[in-house]
């Protein structure tokens, strides 16, 4: 057996006790459709200054792989299973172990280990979290009549009791499917393992497992690993079927979009972020990244469908129903990152089922969710086309005339910024010695500026919903990227071994079967601060009936980040997303100053923040259980922003009795 359960407490369901949870978290985004929307109410905007500590969880692995832990990154977001399937609150780890936890005092209840071979593994390492399912055929008290599905860093999706952590022995082979082969099958001519991970949750819809993966060499090669998601039996584990944004022959009907060598040469467009599901539609909805490479696209002229986009497929038979591309031909490495929201949105009055789409460069779509077609209208307009040579831009590129950008879309000399003069006039110099201008400013030979960034705006964080208020609520980066495509022949070879090679602060890297290598620098001043002005992140509060921005606010301060330790609240690098709560609230950590906020849903006011032990680059998640509710984060800093203080700690805060009213 390739897997070993290691059930701390007990593997005998006998003696797991039940725990009535009054409302749950059963999803990452609590619902399938990624709303992030808690009705909870006990803490709230009156007494949310009151939460303190109730009890905080360390995962041990990085003890365990100590040599590992500078790229591992604890971004999971737990759920909590219903009292008929444990009552446990799982996670994992990035290391691919699963842990069910007790949720009122965090003590773990048991542990699976799927024993990952760490040699066959990329570099950075995360698990963002695990899917829960139900078998409503098998009799209650069986094994796996309720089970925990994740995938692993090597490439298997695993199944494991949810009561127990026992591996389910009917799913694949005892409890795991080995997805290598799949993998192989579909390489275009990288076949590379270490290029594919899986990192979000699965979801699993009417019986039906599907999976996104990441795709580590997208940056580098154009025949990178293809983007394919694929859909596995829940309760077997067989291959149900397998969808490839990218055409592979004339028979598809985006192959028109595609010349016969691009389709046979470009991999990418995979689904690295998180997905949503709508089970009574029976439709799954993925967001696409980019075709390989990032930042050239000569290989591939065309607008590269169905890459960067949101793509609807029926769960049961992977059929496309729709698709809708953000962003024509990518140069920019702009993913659609995050899971589309599943919320009604009044239009002209009216709910509608709609699909919110965030994307990097802080536009905001909003889809029919049967059809795709924009609810807010979107207009093609006319963007810059004079790239390096041997590229083909799209002349047009979409636009939502509502919502507005989230962050400004444009960059010039009169937006340098800088403490001093010195830093003001170098960021200026900066400017304008490389290419600049609005959003789709082409790549360039002498380098040029993107604002929004490869980072975004919003990242894979995503957004929250609060249904009361028609309220979109998302983290926003304000940061610049510098980047330059280098002829090959002026282009330095990257020290050997070198993982930040072709990433932001690392040196150029080649750019295989291309002419150029690609170099990216976050746009700094001397003095390592943003060279456009604060806040350099934001918490943005959308209003969706309206179609405009009800309040923006810094998200985050410099206390870290800064020789001084002065909280000034110009914002800080963030990752992961908020949450929102019928109690008025947005929780979010999100920021490398290491706190956890909570903000007013209807003003955007700061009324509490609590330091957490590392950064909790991680969307949080509440719950309740015995009449008590818990706000829960982990907190295990990030690889880029806070690389001297990873660390494995899932902390949850709850109010005291007295406030509750029990003592």
């Amino acid at each position: 057996m390739r897997h070993r359960a290691a059930c701390l407490l007990t593997c005998l369901l006998a003696v797991v006790p039940a725990i009535a949870a009054d409302d749950g978290w059963l999803y990452y985004g609590r619902d399938q459709g990624q709303e992030r929307f808690s009705p909870l109410t006990q803490i709230n905007t009156a007494n949310v200054d009151q939460l303190e500590l109730a009890w905080s969880y360390r995962h041990g692995d990085l003890e365990r792989f100590p040599d590992r832990k500078s790229y591992a990154g604890f971004h999971a977001t737990p759920i909590l299973l219903p009292a008929e399937a444990g009552g446990h609150l799982v996670a994992c780890t990035p290391f691919s172990r699963a842990f069910a936890l007790d949720p009122v005092t965090g003590e773990e209840r048991w542990s699976f280990d799927p024993q990952i071979e760490l040699s066959e593994v990329p570099t950075r390492l995360k698990c963002l979290g695990v899917a829960y399912w139900q078998d409503e055929q098998a009799d209650a008290d069986a094994l796996c009549a309720h089970r925990i599905i994740w995938g692993t860093h090597d490439r298997h999706i695993v199944a494991v009791d949810a009561r127990s952590g026992a591996a389910c022995p009917a799913f694949g082979e005892a409890g795991s499917v080995d997805v290598n082969p799949l993998i192989a099958a579909a390489a275009v001519t990288q076949p590379d393992p270490a290029g594919t991970t899986f990192s979000a949750p699965p979801v699993i819809v009417n019986g039906v497992i599907v999976i996104g993966h990441i795709n580590n060499m997208k940056n580098q090669y154009p025949d990178s690993p293809a983007g394919v998601i694929r859909a596995f039996d829940a309760r077997t584990g067989e291959l149900r079927w397998e969808f490839d944004p990218i055409p592979r022959d004339r028979s598809q009907p985006h192959a028109v979009d595609w010349t016969d060598a691009a389709m046979q040469l470009t991999g990418g467009a995979n689904a690295w972020s998180l997905l949503s599901a709508d089970p009574e539609r029976d439709l799954v909805f993925i967001p696409t990244a980019g075709p390989g490479p990032n930042f050239y696209g000569g290989t591939r002229p065309g607008d590269n469908r169905w890459a960067n986009s949101v793509v609807a497929l029926r769960a049961q038979t992977g059929e496309l129903a729709w698709g809708f591309q953000a962003v024509h031909h990518d140069v920019w490495d702009w993913d659609i990152p995050a899971a589309p929201l599943l919320v009604d949105v009044p239009v002209d009055g009216e709910p509608r089922a709609a699909v919110v789409v965030i994307t990097k460069q802080s536009l905001v779509f909003v889809l029919d969710r049967d059809t795709g077609e924009p609810l807010f209208d979107v207009e093609e307009r006319p963007v810059p086309t004079d790239g390096v040579p041997g590229e083909v831009l799209s002349p047009t590129q979409p636009f939502p005339v509502k919502p507005p950008p989230l962050m400004p879309t444009s960059i010039g000399p009169e937006d340098a910024w800088g403490v001093t003069f010195l830093d003001r006039t170098a960021c200026r110099d900066m400017i304008l010695a490389s290419r600049h201008g609005s959003i789709f400013t082409p790549p360039s030979q002498q380098g040029w500026l993107m604002y929004p960034s490869t980072a975004g705006g919003p990242n894979w964080g995503g957004g929250a919903w609060d249904p009361g208020q028609h309220l979109l609520i998302t983290n926003v980066s304000q940061v610049g990227l510098w980047l330059q495509l280098i002829p090959n022949e002026a282009a330095p070879p990257p020290p050997r071994g070198d993982y930040t090679a072709g990433a932001p602060m690392g040196p150029p890297s080649k750019i295989e079967g291309t002419d150029y290598a690609i170099q990216q620098k976050i746009f700094l001043s001397p003095a390592f601060q943003p060279c456009t002005k604060p806040p350099w992140s934001t918490l943005v509060a959308v209003d969706m009936a309206a179609g405009e921005i009800k309040w923006t606010v810094p998200l985050g301060t410099t206390e870290q980040l800064s020789p001084m330790p002065i909280p000034l609240k110009w914002g800080s690098p963030v990752s992961a997303g908020p949450i929102a709560t019928a109690g008025g609230l947005v929780f979010v950590g999100s920021t490398a100053d290491s706190y956890l906020r909570a903000f007013d849903t209807s003003t955007g006011e700061e009324l509490w923040a609590v330091q957490t032990p590392a950064a909790a680059h991680a969307t949080p998640m509440t719950y309740a259980v015995d009449g008590n509710q818990f706000v829960v984060v982990a907190a295990g800093s990030h690889m880029f922003i806070n690389a001297k203080t990873i660390n494995d700690y899932l902390v949850a805060y709850a109010l005291p009795a007295t406030v509750r009213g029990e003592e």
